[in-house]
């Protein structure tokens, strides 16, 4: 089969609709709005290339300026995709850009007329994916894997159309949209249908890419305060309980709520929920850089700390305590207090293990509740290796 363009605007129109058809798939399972404009764009480009199959019956109308102009439309949608992808709202500017395309119409019908149609056609589409692609640009962190493919394939897409704008000056260049005449109008509906193949899958990956870390990460947290939960803070800890020396002794801290129980009766579950969250809010607040926090269950939070001397555990647990027991104070007020008692304990080697950990600082959070709570108690010395407490 001949790669004549009618053959290549077939290719194009099946490739489009699948990648249109794919990504509504995708969007209707998880609901992304970057995936529905893509999806829309995919769907106008087989559309216009529909159309553009019609110039060969005389239908030059419809099959070269509103086929090009649904062009335009399908890669505007494209970077409204990635707007909504990189939550960045769009100038009223990038809404306006068509009003222009109208003028085309009043293009004089000479041999210049295909060149200038051309030549305005590719300039908006480069635009387009320039500003999609530095959309795509990162902004402190990394971008995702599948955003930076997307991001240099959007952004080679928009180098070939600038190229394609400015080969229409060329002296001497046949370009002939009425018959499809023209090494750069052949040219052209190859790289587009190259370039559908590859946007669709960049696309496809990107969302999916962010979907699954979106996933990986809420399957490490606790799902009320934010906080590690147990099985993220066994994945995370070795690394931090690792770098313990006697130079740069570690800590942790078990932190529980003293008479949690009455302000749920009292006020209601909510209550209590807003009570662990403002928490993990003050645990987030007082946490050094490099510590970790996490909810093992219930009222009972850790925080495994690195490099931290006793007279810092100790400021930064009384710390913690008094703003929490004003806190509790003034929003919950009980006929017990509503306070905090936290195990503490230092070690100055690698502990034998996490669990191991947690039962020593266990042991220092039932001395404080037993020596009546609202209180801060250190660990006695391990044999593997906590400093010694004065």
């Amino acid at each position: 089969m001949a790669l004549d363009p009618p053959t290549m605007l077939t290719i194009t129109i099946a490739l489009a609709a699948a990648a249109a058809l794919y990504l509504a798939m995708e969007w209707r399972s998880v609901r992304q709005p970057s995936l529905l404009f893509w999806s829309s764009g995919f769907a106008t480009i087989a559309v216009g290339s529909t159309l553009a199959l019609l110039r060969g019956s005389g239908l030059l109308l419809v099959g070269i300026w509103f086929a090009n102009g649904l062009l335009v439309v399908a890669h505007w949608l494209f970077l409204l995709g990635v707007a909504r992808f990189t939550q960045t709202r769009l100038s009223r500017a990038w809404y306006l850009m068509f009003v222009g395309w109208a003028g085309l119409l009043l293009l004089p019908e000479d041999p210049s007329w295909s060149k200038l149609m051309l030549a305005a056609n590719s300039l908006l589409v480069a635009v387009l994916m320039f500003r999609a692609g530095l959309l795509l640009r990162p902004h402190g962190k990394s971008l995702t894997v599948g955003a930076v493919q997307l991001r240099y394939v959007l952004l080679a897409h928009g180098t070939f159309y600038f190229a394609k704008a400015l080969s229409a000056g060329i002296p001497g260049t046949v370009i002939d949209l009425t018959a499809f005449r023209g090494e750069i109008i052949q040219i052209s509906l190859v790289e587009g249908a190259m370039a559908i193949m590859l946007i669709a899958l960049s696309m496809t990956g990107t969302e999916r890419y962010r979907r699954e870390t979106r996933i990986a990460r809420l399957a490490a947290r606790d799902p009320l305060t934010g906080l590690y939960n147990r099985r993220a803070l066994d994945v995370q800890a070795p690394r931090l309980l690792s770098t313990a020396s006697a130079a740069r002794p570690g800590a942790a801290l078990l932190i529980d709520i003293d008479n949690f129980k009455p302000v749920n009766d009292l006020y209601g579950h909510s209550a209590g929920d807003r009570l662990l969250v403002s928490l993990s809010e003050m645990i987030r607040a007082v946490l050094p850089e490099g510590a970790l926090a996490a909810r093992l269950g219930g009222d009972e939070f850790i925080m495994l700390l690195g490099g931290a001397s006793q007279a810092q555990v100790l400021s930064l647990g009384e710390q913690l305590r008094e703003r929490f027991q004003q806190f509790a104070a003034q929003a919950f007020p009980t006929a017990e207090a509503v306070t905090l008692s936290i195990g503490a304990s230092l070690f100055v080697r690698p502990p034998a293990s996490l669990a191991a950990l947690i039962e020593q600082g266990d042991a220092a959070l039932y001395e404080s509740k037993r020596g009546g709570r609202d209180s801060l108690r250190l660990a006695d010395p391990a044999p593997e290796g906590q400093a010694p407490v004065a």
